[in-house]
């Protein structure tokens, strides 16, 4: 067992995919994540693909919609509702009977809430680099590592280092590295003696966090989605070019790819808390 020094910085759930989410002291983690992560996503009626910022094309304002739950998510209990803030700051609730409606002309698309994913459902997403081309939007399925049904791109959890952020920030001073780019589950503090992209060497072995296990399964590819403006970080393409340079193997790929964070999936389930120490074993 190796006993290190880093810590959980931060938690983060997302209740509804391709929103902005919450910032949380505690968390329970489950088989499925962090309970009532991605529990809810739009499904786009006109194509039954799920709403998703990874096409920024069609939906420009996904990140301007801000989801958290009314109430504290209790395990073994129905999930609660979700407040839905709208991109003019009006607030709804996700079980009030013009939900959908409203959120649909805030989109400029009919859209519907949902709790499950189709079967074999999809997903646009859209390649910067193929801009303009037959090949700029590409279907990609949805929860390979995950249940079915549920709304994850891959797998249930996101773990990033500081050490990854620090890296990138060093290497392109003028853009802005926050975590929120990236959309976490984890954030994991390392100390000084750690540099660069530390959780590349992460993966197969188990993360301990308050008895609660997570393995590693695999580096998390990148898509445009960090790129693109959140709240008060401004859109920056000169993002992708710097995670070009943490280009790594991908085992659920096949392939490598440029690479931020990992993936994990829990494999002893309890509950973490903000500023538990994380043990590599």
């Amino acid at each position: 067992m190796n006993i290190a020094t880093q810590f959980l910085a931060s938690v983060w759930r997302y209740p509804v995919k391709s929103m902005m989410g919450e910032e949380l002291n505690a968390a329970s983690l489950t088989d499925n994540g962090i309970l009532g992560d991605r529990a809810y996503a739009l499904l786009d009626l006109e194509t039954d693909k799920i709403v998703s910022a990874k096409n920024p094309k069609k939906w420009p304002d996904i990140f301007s919609f801000h989801a958290r739950y009314i109430e504290t998510p209790i395990l073994d209990q129905p999930l609660p509702p979700a407040w839905i803030t709208l991109p003019d700051g009006d607030r709804i609730r996700s079980d009030q009977h013009d939900a959908e409606e409203r959120m649909s002309n805030a989109l400029k698309r009919s859209v519907s809430l949902r709790m499950q994913a189709p079967r074999q459902a999809s997903l646009e997403q859209y390649w910067p680099e193929f801009d303009g081309e037959k090949e700029e939007i590409s279907q990609e399925a949805i929860a390979g590592a995950a249940a079915e049904g549920s709304f994850f791109d891959y797998s249930t959890l996101h773990i990033l280092t500081t050490a990854s952020l620090t890296a990138l920030q060093q290497m392109y001073p003028a853009g802005r590295m926050e975590a929120r780019r990236f959309r976490p589950n984890l954030v994991i503090a390392t100390d000084s003696a750690q540099s660069g992209f530390v959780e590349n060497d992460w993966v197969g072995k188990v993360l301990n966090i308050d008895g609660v296990k997570l393995l590693v399964t695999d580096p998390c590819p990148r898509c445009v989605m960090p790129t693109l403006a959140q709240g008060d970080l401004h859109r920056d393409a000169g993002i992708m070019k710097i995670i070009a340079k943490n280009t790594v193997h991908v085992p659920f790929a096949g392939k490598s790819l440029p690479s931020v964070g990992v993936y994990a999936k829990v494999i002893k389930p309890g509950k973490i808390r903000r500023n538990s120490p994380v043990i590599i074993e």
